[in-house]
């Protein structure tokens, strides 16, 4: 028997098909993953966090200015919850999305400049809505179920903190924000099995990193903080996402340290979703395996923005295993 839920789906995805193609393609926002396996790795003993026992997909960079601009222009032409936050465009620190037009019209925009810089002023509803968008297809159209409110996570309309806090993802996910093992095992784990071994930072090592933008070529174990100064000042203040080529995770993701603080699907201390891996204005302690934030889901903040997992299609699955035995080789330091 068809659920409601499965019927109601397949009629979205009737609905969508219909949607234009010019539509469809300034909509279109190309997520790039890396795979994430050696599922059932053990946790970090000096921790706790890190143990997944499935494969997954996580977004190598953080979600951009320029990916959160298409969603908007697909999703928000009258932003019924509040996708749009005004700083980004009128705070010097913001991610430089302007909107312009009214209720109905609203159209967005991001310069190139911005476009690949992260996007900040996000709370944690606005990245479900973002990760539910994604699940669904990247449709057009009002904020509704086949768009923004269903999807990994079943959200009606959800903005206060009460709310949000009490959303849980699907089992049928394809999109989510990360949960806190999710991010914490692409970030520190070694990418050597099922062992429980991990790096004290993001980037590879058990030192910790400085803030220098390398010129022209990233020295390694590098990232985007506060260290007697920010690593790039205004007007940017954020790096590009990947600047630091050469300062990646054993699973190949960037920035996982510094840039903007991440959500994850931590609930702490019954009133706060989790974030992860410092920012721009954050001190390197941030960065370390050790620290934990927490913030209001429903609260939109300079220095908080989100990275994004997947379901990996199944023919990438028995690449997985596969998937870091080279980079592994290149590791500059073992924790001992």
């Amino acid at each position: 028997m068809i659920s409601v839920k499965d019927a109601t789906r397949t009629a979205v995805v009737a609905a969508a098909v219909c949607v234009s193609l010019a539509s469809a393609a300034s909509a279109a926002v190309n997520i790039d993953t890396v795979p994430v396996g050696n599922p059932g790795n053990a946790a970090d003993t000096e921790t706790g966090y890190g143990t997944v026992d499935y494969d997954y997909n996580i977004g190598k960079y953080e979600v951009t200015a320029g990916h959160y601009t298409a969603f908007l222009n697909a999703v928000a032409a009258t932003d019924t919850y509040g996708l749009y936050n005004t700083n980004m465009w009128s705070i010097s620190t913001g991610c430089k999305i302007q909107r312009t037009g009214s209720p109905g019209t609203y159209t967005y925009s991001v310069a190139s400049d911005w476009a690949n810089r992260p996007v900040n002023y996000v709370s944690w509803g606005d990245a479900a809505r973002f990760a539910n968008w994604l699940s669904n297809g990247q449709p057009t159209g009002t904020q509704n179920a086949g768009t923004t409110e269903d999807g990994a996570y079943v959200l009606n309309g959800a903005t206060n903190n009460a709310a949000l806090l009490a959303v849980t993802r699907e089992a049928d996910w394809k999109w989510a924000i990360t949960s806190e093992d999710e991010w914490y095992k692409a970030a520190y784990h070694k990418n050597d099995g099922v062992t429980g071994h991990y790096f004290d930072y993001p980037t590879g090592s058990d030192s910790v990193p400085s803030n220098v933008l390398g010129n022209p070529t990233d020295p390694g174990n590098n990232a985007t903080f506060w260290a007697n100064g920010y690593t790039i000042g205004s007007p940017y203040y954020r790096t590009k996402v990947g600047d630091h080529e050469n300062s990646d995770s054993p699973y190949g993701t960037f920035d996982q340290g510094g840039n903007v603080w991440e959500w994850n699907e931590a609930i702490i201390d019954g009133s706060y979703r989790g974030l992860r891996g410092g920012a721009f204005v954050s001190n390197d302690y941030s960065l370390h395996a050790a620290f934990r934030l927490n913030y209001y889901p429903a609260d939109e903040v300079i220095g908080i923005g989100f990275r994004v997992a997947e379901v990996p299609e199944p023919a990438t699955m028995s690449l997985l295993a596969l998937g870091g035995l080279g980079m592994l080789a290149r590791r500059r330091s073992v924790r001992g």
